[in-house]
Formats: C-alpha cells, structure tokens, sequence
C-alpha cells in the first residue's frame, strides 16, 4: 500500500475539478480592479482557500478513516487535519519567501476553520485557552514530521512520529500496518514535491484518492 511510484497531484487542464480565476471585463474588471481583487494578496488568499478545500476534501471523507482503521473523532480529524497541512506547507516552502508567505494565508484559513470545529464540539468557555494548546499541538506536530525527513533521521523516525501524534493518545486500535500512514505520508510528500507551482499557488491538485473497501472502483 502507498509504494508506487510517487507523480504529479495536479489536476489535468481538462479536469472539470479545477477552479479557475474568474475572468471580468468592462466597468466590472474595472471596478473590481479598484478594490484590488486582482492584487497578488487576494489572488494569494483565493489560492490558498482552495488549498484548504482540497485539504478538507481528503480529511473529512470517511475513506481515509476507513483505509487505516480510524475512528472519526475531533482529536483524529484535527491531527489529520496537521498532517495535511504539514504536507502543502512542506512543498510551498520550497517556493521561497513568495511560498512562506502563501502558506501564512494558508494557516490563517485552517486556524479560523479549527475555532468553528472547536465551538461546534460545544467548547465556548475557555475557548482562547483550547486555541492555544492546539496551536502548540500544530507546531509540535510539524517539527516532528520535519525533523522525521531529515537525510538523517532514523528509519522508523516518521512511524514513530505519526503513531505518537495521530494513534496513540486517544486509544485508537492499532492500524493493520503501522507504517501504511507513514509511508502515504512520505509519498504524498514526494507527489508534492512534483507538482507544479501554478497547481499549489492555484490549488489546482487533488491529493492521492483513497479506496475504501466499499469503493465500487476499488481495484
């Protein structure tokens, strides 16, 4: 499982999944011109909301749940949730400071979109104090899965990491293979690594489709 060979995740021209930049003419583009919707800051932010809703598209649909074993709970979608972010910020790092900063965008979309699920779990009181305990959750997480793809990080580095942040805190049965997470992981990492600019600046890329055994494609 998750061992062929990693390619490109982004979408095909002719995808009928690709989202587009509207295009205006006349007044219209002219006005909008004016409230600096062409600016490279509100294309940024467009981008990167399209991002976190291919994001939300691999993470809240059940085969992800259903092809390692997991139980949907707030705490395995929100470490979901990091490890994907973790993903799309590891590739846009490797566009410079122009990828640093979309991925800022990024993270503040994710951000607002944790304090609805932490509200919509009912957490009103305190909320402040959830928000950040999650933030150092975040972070912590991602230094981990960084520091796990070291050159020289131990082999089980990255199965060690993803079993501490994701199974092992909420009683999770352990996975038919263990290192199936990691090694999807790892390989959407590498896919990643293969798409374009124009496909991660856009969000024109969808990650690896996952096949539950109810899948009527499933080979």
């Amino acid at each position: 499982m998750f061992q062929s060979k990693p390619c490109s995740l982004a979408l095909a021209r002719d995808s009928p999944l690709r989202i587009e930049e509207p295009h205006y003419e006349g007044i219209r583009h002219f006005l909008l011109k004016l409230m600096l919707f062409y600016s490279k800051q509100s294309k940024s932010i467009r981008g990167a909301n399209v991002v976190y809703r291919r994001i939300l598209s691999q993470v809240d649909k059940p085969p992800i749940y259903e092809v390692f074993n997991l139980e949907k709970t707030f705490k395995m979608t929100f470490s979901l949730l990091v490890l994907h972010m973790w993903l799309c910020l590891r590739r846009l790092k490797q566009e410079g400071k122009e990828g640093v900063e979309f991925g800022q965008y990024l993270y503040e979309i994710y951000n607002h979109d944790v304090e609805l699920r932490v509200s919509k779990a009912g957490v009103n009181l305190l909320l402040t104090k959830w928000m950040k305990d999650l933030e150092k959750i975040f972070y912590g997480n991602i230094v981990a899965y960084e520091t796990a793809m070291l050159p020289d990080a131990k082999q089980d580095e990255l199965v060690n990491s993803i079993w501490r942040n994701i199974f092992s805190d909420d009683g999770s049965p352990m996975p038919t293979d263990p290192a199936a997470m990691a090694r999807y992981a790892r390989r959407e990492s590498f896919c990643l690594s293969l798409t374009d600019k124009e496909a991660m600046f856009s969000g024109n890329f969808m990650f690896t489709r996952l096949k539950s055994s109810t899948d009527p494609m499933k080979a």
